[in-house]
């Protein structure tokens, strides 16, 4: 008992030693299941928010079982979404759990939900409900398609974000939708949910207004597709905007690997089956290193087709045919020890999964970090990708125990004693 007593007593010194983020002393109440919602709650945690994760009595966050380890019932998905939490379990279909939850806004700064319209308001947790007890309130709603329109109400998750806003059916595929990568819409709509908590959190500094906030799957990302749909949406004369590149494209309005517009922006496999990019945009300077480096091939310095990039681009099919030939010959590592050694030219791997999260540049500034965690041990974890000099973002604590933490809340932020607590819990309020 004395060693747990001194190693909490050494845990809590650590704390208080750490750099304080700079939403230290912001209060955030997370009403939010699975992704979207979560992790926006999550990331504004990195930044050093207090967030009390609200949770339903009995089942809490479904979230909790995604991708669980059976061994030790682990889920990356959970420590993921949801670190830096506190977890306050009660039952909101009760007046007296409504009311707790109500009681917890007036001491707080933010409130974040992603229930579908109405849901909310059915429970006294409505906008117009707590503003009128916190007026200094940013409350913050992400939703599937946004919150007008005949859809408004509609249920979605991630995949029809994903499709909704045509990333599916993007230039270059096929005609069939592309399998996207799980999570992007949700992570996107986090993102950008906890910009505007953020720009509302601002504007209440500077204006002293508490203010509404939302977004959507959808608008996230229509943002995050923001140039096509702008060329998409601006055109002269019926027309749309075309790069120098796509008026060389043959076989059809997009570009293709094969038929690319420009051979040197493009992806080639190499002998050990792993890909490499090549993203030069004028390759005229670069083009006597690039041949340099792939040994001065005959094919392509003497061919007065690929003379200039403009000639390359125009022959850029027959262009690829040959550097996919060339680049089939050696390992992936041989190729971009070439290239690099040859000049200052924008090339890298295609990483898998993998390979990006071992990525010696991810570690090296930290987009991948370590945590302790003190049921799992130490565990490798994306971390906060902006640098702050002075107030740096950092994970502080795990993601919570199911109701881990709702006494404690209960007694320290609400003013409660244990006869209280132990009261609410026999009514199964909490």
């Amino acid at each position: 008992m004395q060693a747990a007593n001194l190693s909490e007593t050494q845990a809590e010194a650590e704390e208080a030693r750490a750099p304080r983020g700079p939403l230290d002393g912001i209060r955030i109440l997370d009403w939010t299941v699975w992704q979207q919602g979560p992790v926006a709650a999550a990331m504004l945690g990195d930044l050093g928010a207090d967030i009390i994760k609200i949770e339903e009595r009995e089942r809490g966050d479904g979230g909790r079982a995604m991708f669980q380890f059976e061994s030790n019932g682990a889920s990356p998905y959970w420590e993921m979404n949801n670190r830096n939490k506190r977890s306050f379990t009660v039952d909101l279909k009760s007046a007296e759990g409504q009311d707790l939850v109500r009681r917890l806004i007036a001491k707080s700064d933010v409130f974040i939900q992603n229930f579908r319209p109405s849901v909310a308001e059915r429970v006294g947790l409505g906008y117009e409900t707590l503003r009128a007890i916190n007026p200094r309130l940013i409350y913050a709603s992400a939703s599937a398609f946004g919150p007008l329109g005949p859809e408004s109400t509609a249920r979605a998750y991630d995949l029809l974000g994903q499709a909704r806003a045509g990333l599916l059916l993007r230039p270059g595929s096929d005609e069939e939708p592309a399998m996207p990568d799980g999570g992007l819409a949700d992570q996107m709509g986090a993102i950008m949910l906890a910009y505007g908590v953020l720009a509302a959190l601002m504007a209440r500094e500077r204006h002293g207004v508490g203010q509404k906030v939302d977004t959507s799957l959808l608008g996230s990302m229509m943002w995050l597709r923001g140039l096509p749909i702008a060329l998409e949406l601006m055109r002269q004369n019926g027309e749309r905007a075309v790069s120098q590149v796509a008026k060389h494209i043959k076989r059809r309005d997009k570009p293709s690997r094969l038929d690319p517009g420009n051979p040197l922006w493009n992806s080639y496999k190499c002998s050990d089956g792993k890909w490499l990019a090549m993203a030069t945009v004028q390759s005229d300077p670069h083009w006597p290193a690039i041949l340099a480096a792939l040994g001065s091939p005959p094919e392509l310095t003497d061919d007065p087709r690929f003379a200039d990039h403009i000639t390359r681009c125009e022959n850029a099919e027959i262009c690829v045919t040959i550097l996919d030939r060339i680049f089939a010959q050696r390992t992936r590592d041989e190729w971009l020890s070439s290239l690099v050694a040859k000049g200052d030219l924008p090339v890298c791997a295609i990483n898998t999964t993998a390979d990006a999260a071992a990525d010696p540049q991810a570690l090296a500034n930290g987009y991948v970090t370590s945590f302790d965690h003190p049921s799992y041990g130490p565990m490798q974890v994306p971390g906060f990708v902006v640098g702050l000099s002075e107030t740096p973002a950092r994970i502080h604590r795990k993601a919570p125990e199911f109701g881990e933490h709702t006494e404690e809340l209960l007694i320290d932020l609400l003013d409660m004693d244990w006869a209280a607590v132990t009261a609410l819990r026999e009514r199964k309020v909490i």
